[in-house]
């Protein structure tokens, strides 16, 4: 088991930027152009990705390496598309074991993971400890008449909404994705639990740490598979200065609490050749950016 614990400082305050992204699924041609295309405003940029870089071994690496390259630190959670082993993917490993080959070539790439020491973003806006998270689902984003994930399950299924997860992310060695989702969770408060109380958080998660962004879902069904309610008070308990999520490639900022979460999917090129403006650009989450149209 990988195991680390803790926040690292970086040193004196820095000119750059806190910059976000998820969602560049690198499988599209489109989306890798994007991807090769990204480049930092300053040399002291960070950059949080937050998930679904792509499916394959091969494409994450190529990916990865590239921003890594490029902005003075990565920092990746894991989406549930890094989490899938797909058939044709040379690199078979399932559940616990696929999460420990990415956090091994993250590492060899420089690239922060949920495993690290957490980052201390000492630049403008900062300080602040940088967060990544990796906590699952368990199905508790369920309809308010439905009280069992088997029968939210079984809803989902009759209207036709099923995750390819389903199919293609095995929780191994755990029983069900939601106990390995509850396992996460704790893991994941002890370690934010021995945080300095002083210090603000950046919480970075690949799904939603509160229900309120899948309330505009196309299918309200699919949020059985972005989050959990275990998560809800998280963002207040751990004096986060920001949220940062992706998954549902719905790119918007809403408020809850006074703290502000921002969804920064790239998607789909079908997706993204829908919105004004050119695509893939990082949005800037310290110092905080000036309100924009973007809030939900």
């Amino acid at each position: 088991m990988i195991r680390s614990t803790g926040a690292t400082p970086e040193g004196p305050s820095s000119p750059g930027s806190l910059l976000a992204v998820s969602d560049l699924h690198v499988r599209y041609e489109e989306n890798r152009a994007i991807v090769e295309s990204l480049r930092p405003s300053s040399e002291e940029d960070w950059l949080l990705v937050a998930g679904d870089v792509g499916e394959h071994m091969a494409d994450i690496e190529w990916a990865l390496s590239t921003l890594a390259g490029r902005f003075r630190k990565v920092v990746w959670a894991p989406g549930n598309h890094e989490l899938w082993t797909p058939p044709d993917d040379p690199v078979q490993a399932r559940g616990v074991a696929r999460y420990e080959a990415l956090v091994q070539l993250c590492r060899s790439l420089g690239v922060t993971t949920p495993e690290d020491p957490y980052p201390v973003w000492r630049g403008a806006g900062g300080p602040a400890v940088i967060v990544p998270l990796f906590l699952l689902y368990d199905y508790s984003f369920r309809r308010p008449d439905v009280r069992t994930t088997e029968e939210a399950l079984r809803r989902a299924a009759d209207a036709g909404v099923v995750a390819t997860d389903e199919f293609l992310l095995h929780p191994d060695p755990y029983p069900s994705v939601g106990d390995w989702c509850r396992a996460r969770l704790r893991r994941t408060a002890d370690r934010l639990d021995a945080l300095p109380a002083d210090l603000p958080t950046v919480l970075v998660s690949h799904f939603p740490l509160v229900r309120e962004p899948t309330e505009v879902l196309h299918y309200p069904d699919f949020a059985l598979w972005c989050g959990t309610e275990a998560t809800a008070d998280w963002p207040v308990r751990y004096r986060a200065a920001a949220v940062v999520y992706g998954h549902l490639h719905i790119p918007r900022l809403i408020r809850k609490q006074g703290i502000p979460h921002y969804e920064v999917s790239l998607g789909y090129p079908r997706e993204w050749r829908r919105r004004p403006g050119e695509p893939g650009h990082p949005l800037q989450v310290l110092p905080a950016p000036a309100p924009s149209g973007r809030q939900g």
